[in-house]
C-alpha cells in the first residue's frame, strides 16, 4: 500500500528529522513547520518507526481538504478511503486540534468526523452498526488555516517512549529532544561525552545509542503492528535489519549529578537501554567540573528556574558552572536553558544559539565551541 507518512516533531528539529529520513533512504522527504513527511509503503513506515530518533510519532495521512463549514468537513471526511484501513469491527476514536480556522470547536469537529467515517464505512460494508470491539485505529485531525487533514496514528505511545525510562526525576528531558541535542553537538562516539546535570540519564543514554547506532525503537511496540490492514512481517524485518547497522567501539560516556537518587535512576535506565557497558554515572557537583581531555563535549540541561526564587538559584548555579567550564580545557559545551539572562550569568556569550522547545517551554541551545 502506498502511503504518505507525517512525522510531527519539536519546532526547530524539522531539519534534523528530515536528515534522519534521508539517511534511512526514505523517499520524497519534505519538511514543514513542526512536521516532516515522506512517501513509502508499510515497510518504510516500520523502518522509520524503529529507527527515527527525533520524531514524536508517525501518522498515515488519509487525506486533506478545505473545511470552512461543518458540511464541508463532513463531506470531505466521507470522501476519504477509510475502508482501506478500518475493518468492520475496529474501534476508531477521534482526537485533534484546530488552529486559526473557522471551525474552532474541537468537540464538534470530533463528532462530525466520527459520524462521517461511520457513514462512509456503513456504505462500503453494508452494515448499520459498528461494535468497535476489535483492533483500535486512532484517528487524528488537524485543522489549520481552514485546511483539514485526517491521519491515522501508527505509533500509539509517542516515539520518545523508548522503553528504558520507567523511572525518572522531576522535569525530565524527553528522549527525542535529548537525541536532537546530541546530534546537534556532532557527537559520534569519538570524543569524551559528559552530562554534569544528568537527572535520569537521558542525554548520556541517547548519546550511547547514537554512538552504537542502535535503533531507539528496537525494544518497543507500535500501534500499527496490530492493524490487519498491514503485513506484520514488515515490523519483524525492520527489527531484524536494524542491529546489522550497529557499531562497536571504545566509548567514553559519563553522566553525573549532585543527587545520589538521580544517579541510581540513571544507572537503572542505562541497564534497561542496554548501554550500561559504555555509560558511567557517578555523584558529582557540576560546579567542580575540572576534566582535561584531548577532546570532549558537554551536552546538558541544567535546572531552568521557572519561579522567581528558583531563577535566582539557577543564576548562581550558571555562574559557578561557567567558572568551572572556562577553567577546563578542550571541551565544547551545548547547554539548553529557558533563562533569558543565561549568557550574562554564565559569563560569556555563546558562539552560536538555536531555539528549541522543551515541551511548551521556549529554550535556547547555547553552543560554546572549542
Amino acid at each position: 500500500m502506498d502511503l504518505t507518512i507525517c512525522a510531527p516533531c519539536h519546532f526547530g528539529l524539522e531539519g534534523i528529522v528530515a536528515d534522519e529520513m534521508r539517511r534511512l533512504g526514505l523517499q520524497n522527504v519534505r519538511a514543514d513547520n513542526g512536521r516532516v513527511r515522506f512517501d513509502g509503503t508499510e515497510a518504510e513506515l516500520a523502518k522509520a518507526s524503529v529507527n527515527l530518533r527525533c520524531a514524536e510519532r508517525l501518522l498515515v495521512e488519509v487525506g486533506s481538504f478545505e473545511a470552512t463549514s461543518f458540511d464541508q468537513l463532513f463531506e470531505g471526511v466521507k470522501a476519504l478511503p477509510f475502508e482501506n484501513y478500518i475493518p468492520k469491527n475496529a474501534a476508531f476514536p477521534v482526537k485533534g486540534h484546530s488552529i486559526g480556522s473557522k471551525l474552532f470547536s474541537v468537540s464538534d469537529c470530533q463528532s462530525i468526523i466520527k459520524k462521517a467515517v461511520a457513514t462512509r464505512l456503513t456504505q462500503k460494508y453494508g452494515i448499520t452498526w459498528f461494535p468497535e470491539d476489535g483492533e483500535k485505529l486512532q484517528l487524528q485531525f488537524s485543522i489549520m488555516n481552514d485546511v483539514a487533514t485526517i491521519y491515522l496514528d501508527t505509533s500509539g505511545e509517542g516515539l520518545h517512549k523508548r522503553g528504558y525510562r520507567p523511572a525518572h526525576v522531576a522535569a525530565p528531558l524527553s528522549e527525542t529532544l535529548a537525541a536532537a541535542m546530541v546530534i546537534l553537538s556532532r557527537y559520534r562516539g569519538r570524543d569524551d561525552f559528559v552530562d554534569p546535570f544528568c537527572g535520569s540519564g537521558t542525554l548520556a543514554i541517547e548519546a550511547a545509542l547514537i554512538a552504537k547506532n542502535r535503533a531507539p525503537g528496537l525494544n518497543r511496540r507500535f500501534a500499527a503492528e496490530e492493524w490487519s490492514c498491514f503485513d506484520g512481517k514488515v515490523w519483524r524485518e525492520a527489527r531484524e535489519e536494524a542491529p546489522t547497522r550497529e557499531y562497536k567501539g571504545d566509548y567514553r560516556i559519563f553522566g553525573s549529578d549532585i543527587d545520589p537518587e538521580a544517579v541510581a535512576i540513571s544507572k537503572k535506565n542505562a541497564a534497561l537501554a542496554g548501554v550500561d557497558d559504555i555509560v558511567s554515572f557517578g555523584v558529582a557537583d557540576a560546579v567542580k567540573f575540572d576534566r582535561k581531555t584531548e577532546r570532549g563535549v558537554i551536552v546538558t540541561n541544567p535546572p531552568y528556574g521557572e519561579r522567581i526564587m528558583e531563577k535566582r538559584e539557577a543564576e548562581g548555579l550558571y555562574s559557578a558552572f561557567g567558572q568551572a567550564y572556562f577553567a577546563s580545557e578542550n571541551w565544547s559545551l551545548y547547554l539548553l536553558s529557558s533563562h533569558t539572562e543565561f549568557e550574562r550569568t554564565f559569563g560569556k556569550n555563546a558562539d552560536k544559539k538555536r531555539k528549541l522547545y522543551n515541551g511548551m517551554i521556549k529554550c535556547d541551545l547555547y553552543m560554546y565551541l572549542k
